[in-house]
């Protein structure tokens, strides 16, 4: 049986993280958020110098406007995250 790859590892952690901090199965609400991004993206946080950024990125994450996050909302966060991460490696570390 062949290991699975640091990226399946990585894809795994990104959906238990997930439902470790939905408090309703397979949604989070603002509370949920703001426990995940307090635990998990505190730097992000602290670098946003906003006190409604939980507000605002729930806002922009609950779809059907009914105070809930979805695990496809919660990726769609992390793919942002990652493009603005990347864009930053590219422009200072000259790939």
């Amino acid at each position: 049986m062949v290991a699975p790859s640091e990226l399946e590892h990585s894809m795994e952690k990104m959906l238990l993280t997930f439902h470790k901090f939905a408090g309703e199965k397979n949604y989070m609400n603002r509370d949920d958020l703001q426990k995940l991004l307090d635990s998990e993206f505190s730097e992000f946080l602290k670098n946003q110098n906003d006190p409604l950024a939980v507000d605002k990125i729930m806002k922009d994450l609950d779809d059907c406007r009914d105070g809930r996050v979805s695990f496809h909302s919660f990726f769609s966060l992390i793919a942002g995250l990652l493009c603005a991460c990347d864009d930053y490696y590219v422009k200072h570390m000259k790939v």
